[in-house]
């Protein structure tokens, strides 16, 4: 008898030369480099190469050009901007994108969400300006700091893929039934928008704000574990070891100055404090994973707490087309069985009791 696997925890579905996880090391290599490499090309030099290894069309430089084109096509996006998220905004934006190339999908989702978040602050549009990169154009766009879009850079290099994550797998279910790119990359930022899968960089930062102090850590944590609360930003599914991601971040976190500092200090101290506490609890090593960097260096940009995911999903749109059209060349469908375990009434058609 065939047996059930909640979560598919450990099912190999697919091969990929998108990204691979060594969870027990702590590794993490995205088309054949290590992420804190891939990190260093920034986003239009990781996203160009993880096309180029899957064998995907793609040209970075055009992402200038088709922001402008996604801002001048805003009026076609029905009711996106007055989505109640930015993730909902993107999701929008890119179903009224039709047939379009993987750049163009890019390039609508960073100014979907820069749209909204302008109007959720009050605030008039900002038009992209194509000279600029990716990162720098996102941040002036939102009306943040563009400064220091070198860590922002960092950061979506660094997220642009991460294996079969849910997201990721949806995209690929979807592209197996020879979908559009469109209708697979909008499946995939609706699995993206569930909190068990993109939500949790915002709560790192209610975590630290409800801590305060670096008095504070000790007592708040162990308070929450034995009320039975996880703590945000700690452990991973896949990971055993510190998130390689999180080592890359916490580098690009430097980027942002000495203002960040105290806010990086108590992070610190509260995945030290928890480790320990973890270990004690669970007898097994648990780290950071990437999410408190992440929030550590999106509050640090000076971005809202309520973009967050959507920002993330920026970058990771690449990483769904590259595996989209690896997909593709499969060309066969996704058709996993689920065991029967409801009641099973008289055989036959219409049969009565």
């Amino acid at each position: 008898m065939s047996t059930t696997n909640d979560g598919l925890a450990g099912v190999i579905a697919a091969e990929t030369r998108a990204s691979g996880i060594d969870g027990e090391r702590g590794e993490l290599w995205i088309a054949g480099e290590p992420v804190a490499a891939l990190a260093r090309r920034g986003f239009e030099g990781a996203s160009q190469r993880l096309m180029d290894t899957v064998g995907a069309p793609w040209d970075a430089a055009l992402l200038g050009a088709e922001r402008e084109r996604a801002f001048a096509r805003r009026d076609h996006w029905g009711d996106a901007l007055a989505a109640p998220t930015a993730m909902d905004a993107a999701r929008t934006a890119l179903s009224h994108a039709g047939d379009a190339g993987p750049e163009a999908l890019a390039a609508t989702t960073a100014v979907a969400v820069a749209l909204w978040a302008r109007r959720d602050a009050g605030a008039e549009s900002v038009a992209p300006d194509p000279g600029r990169s990716h990162a720098a154009d996102l941040l002036r766009m939102i009306g943040a700091e563009a400064a220091r879009a070198e860590a922002l850079d960092r950061y979506l290099a660094t997220v642009i893929d991460h294996g079969l994550n849910a997201s990721t797998f949806t995209a690929r279910v979807v592209a197996s039934t020879e979908a559009s790119t469109t209708a697979c990359v909008v499946a995939a930022i609706g699995a993206l928008s569930g909190p068990l899968h993109g939500g949790a960089p915002g709560p790192v930062l209610d975590m630290l704000d409800a801590i305060g102090t670096s008095e504070r850590v000790q007592p708040w944590l162990e308070a929450e574990l034995a009320a039975g609360r996880r703590i945000m930003g700690m452990g991973h599914r896949v990971y055993r070891v510190r998130d390689p991601r999180a080592e890359v971040l916490t580098e690009a976190l430097r980027l942002l100055g000495p203002h960040a500092e105290a806010r990086i200090a108590l992070a610190g101290r509260v995945e030290a404090v928890a480790s320990e506490l973890l270990l004690a609890r669970t007898g097994r090593p648990m780290a950071a994973n990437v999410e408190m960097a992440t929030a550590l260096l999106l509050e640090g940009l000076g971005l809202p707490r309520a973009l967050f995911s959507a920002v993330f999903a920026t970058s990771r749109i690449v990483g769904w087309m590259a595996h989209v059209a690896e997909q593709r060349r499969v060309g066969r469908i996704l058709r996993p069985r689920a065991r029967y375990v409801g009641e099973r009434g008289p055989a036959g058609v219409g049969a009565t009791a």
